[in-house]
């Protein structure tokens, strides 16, 4: 991540030096790239999404049974 710097211009307002300033921001993709860090959701591991599969698996033959006997 690389640091973004403006200087304010000689006659500068305050107001247009932080508009330049969140322009430089948007277009370098750093405000994204931190955001996309911060709620990046872990993978799970092995075993937890062999056990996710194998309950999916089971509640739809579950949905199934009970749609032939008329019950869902």
């Amino acid at each position: 991540m690389s640091a973004i710097s403006t200087k304010r211009k000689e006659g500068e307002s305050p107001n247009s030096l932080i508009y330049r300033f969140t322009k430089k921001v948007q277009q370098s993709g750093v405000l994204y790239e931190a955001k996309s860090r911060r709620f990046k959701k872990r993978v799970p591991n092995r075993n937890r999404r062999r056990r996710s599969a194998l309950h999916r698996v089971r509640r739809s033959a579950e949905i199934e049974k009970a749609k032939k006997l008329g019950r869902f």
